[in-house]
């Protein structure tokens, strides 16, 4: 009697801590940020940013190994600091947000590499295409809000190219591949 007794709070504690270790997270739009940089005629980058996007994160553990990570991007919010620039952008030349409204990532993978790097897999929609694609990951840390609740900060860093989505034409003056830079700031729900 006593073993099965044992057998059952071992189960049950084993249980609870998978509970307790699984977390869910979202992004604090205030402290995080969703940008882009882009070669213009080869020498100068010019940098950009979607103003309203949103990150949700479940981690079945206690890092962030195996987590899955999704975020989505409203295109019509693209911000370069030039309006004449961004309403460029939104049109039928490049993002076309009238037809494409979002932008999206899901994750199919995270590992841990060496320190604090990790390496997101995942699937990116963007234009009506969809391709896989693999950001570097740096978990920079967790610490408590002013709330007591767990706050952890990642960059993401990747490349693309606009002609596998379909944004914009083939240009001279505008390099075909686009560094996507995520500086984002998680909370634990």
């Amino acid at each position: 009697m006593k073993k099965i007794i044992l057998s059952a709070s071992v189960a049950f504690l084993a249980f609870s801590f998978v509970l307790l270790a699984s977390m869910d997270w979202s992004s604090d739009a205030a402290h995080s940020r969703f940008g882009f940089s882009i070669k213009h005629m080869g020498i100068t980058d010019v940098n950009g940013e979607f103003k309203k996007f949103n990150v949700t994160l479940k981690t079945p553990n206690g890092d962030f190994t195996g987590a899955s990570i999704e975020m989505t991007a409203e295109a019509g919010s693209v911000s370069t600091g030039l309006e004449m620039r961004d309403n460029h952008l939104k049109t039928a030349d490049f993002f076309d947000v009238e037809k494409f409204p979002t932008l999206s990532f899901k994750s199919t993978g995270v590992t841990k590499l060496k320190g604090v790097g990790y390496e997101v897999t995942g699937n990116l929609t963007m234009h009506g295409v969809t391709k896989t694609v693999t950001f570097a990951a740096a978990h920079n840390g967790t610490v408590k809000n002013e709330a007591g609740k767990n706050v952890a900060g990642f960059k993401l860093t990747g490349n693309i190219k606009r002609s596998d989505f379909g944004v914009g034409q083939p240009s001279p003056g505008l390099s075909d591949e686009v560094k996507l830079l995520c500086d984002l700031e998680v909370v634990q729900n």
